[in-house]
């Protein structure tokens, strides 16, 4: 028989929040860097301790490197990397000042001849690389790698000679494009959402989102996806849908969606997840540890894009 007073037995999983669950996922497979991720958006945590969890993954050139994206592995600073440190600490407002200026030096280094970055430096090579993403001597410059770092820049206020070049790089590659597949659809996204010529960025919105529609690379209807057709190179079942190119309400891609569809997204994205209290994964999985790691990011976004959006998480 329980004593008196004694604390009540958990819920059971069906029984508890999203985000209860979702801690629960968290505190047992998240890196450190997750876990504290997690305290500070959702548990009142504070920035200092991402901070100095993120400074592991720093290198001396300024770059970061050891995984920080999971699926590039070994020690070397590569621009997928740094772009993942700038996201993370401009989530938790960081993403300025000398911080800036060291990420800087190191984007400045590994440009290419047009002043951008490209998606994989060739010091990978020698490393364990995800299939997916190729290594090359000299690569060219990639608006996935490129933009999601210039608009996060912008969108701090930061101001280097490495913008100049970078920002119309930018400019011309999104609105060139012409057929496009979601993650570079989401890069651009990230460098329109926070470009400084707003209405420059409101035409090139406008303009992909026909492009979206009409390529059909967002899933409209989450109960058809085999109505959706998966880009090249993705694996079977790696759809992309509204919340994936609108993480805010404020994004400029929310308006390429009805509040329908966007209502009908958001309860697929809330129904996946898993009964381990985790999101799941849609891209190739070509490692186990790679997977692993990757469950909590994917669980952290998926939960701050719900609660963005005025979901209840708990």
């Amino acid at each position: 028989m329980a004593e008196t007073g004694a604390s009540p037995l958990p819920a059971t999983p069906s029984a508890r929040s999203p985000l209860s669950r979702a801690a629960h996922f968290v505190w047992l497979t998240a890196r450190v860097l997750e876990q504290r991720r997690f305290e500070y958006h959702f548990l009142g945590g504070n920035a200092d301790p991402v901070e100095t969890a993120l400074t592991a993954y720093r290198n001396e050139d300024e770059g970061y490197g050891h995984a920080l994206e999971p699926d590039l592995r070994g020690p070397v600073s590569q621009p997928l990397h740094t772009a993942h440190a700038l996201r993370v600490l401009d989530s938790i407002g960081r993403c300025g000042g000398q911080r800036a200026e060291r990420v800087c030096r190191y984007l400045t280094a590994v440009s290419t001849p047009e002043g951008a970055l490209p998606a994989i430096h060739p010091g990978q090579r020698g490393y364990p690389a995800a299939p997916f993403l190729p290594i090359v001597d000299d690569p060219p410059s990639d608006l996935l790698a490129t933009a999601p770092v210039v608009g996060l820049l912008h969108r701090n206020e930061v101001w280097h000679a490495w913008l100049f070049r970078a920002t119309d790089f930018c400019w011309q590659a999104v609105e060139s494009l012409e057929k496009s597949h979601p993650y570079e659809i989401e890069a651009a996204v990230a460098f329109l959402d926070s470009a400084p010529d707003r209405l420059r960025a409101q035409a090139a919105a406008d303009r992909l989102g026909r492009l979206v529609r009409d390529q059909r690379l967002a899933v409209l209807d989450p109960d058809r996806p085999e109505a959706y057709p998966v880009a090249p190179g993705y694996t079977p079942g790696e759809h992309h849908f509204p919340y994936d190119f609108a993480r805010t309400p404020d994004s400029l891609a929310r308006a390429w969606f009805t509040d329908e569809e966007m209502a009908r997204a958001l309860d697929f994205l809330a129904a996946e997840q898993q009964a381990d209290g985790g999101w799941p994964i849609r891209w190739r999985a070509w490692a186990p540890g790679t997977a692993l790691e990757c469950r909590p990011l994917v669980t952290i976004e998926a939960l701050r894009t719900l609660r963005a959006h005025g979901r209840t998480i708990g």
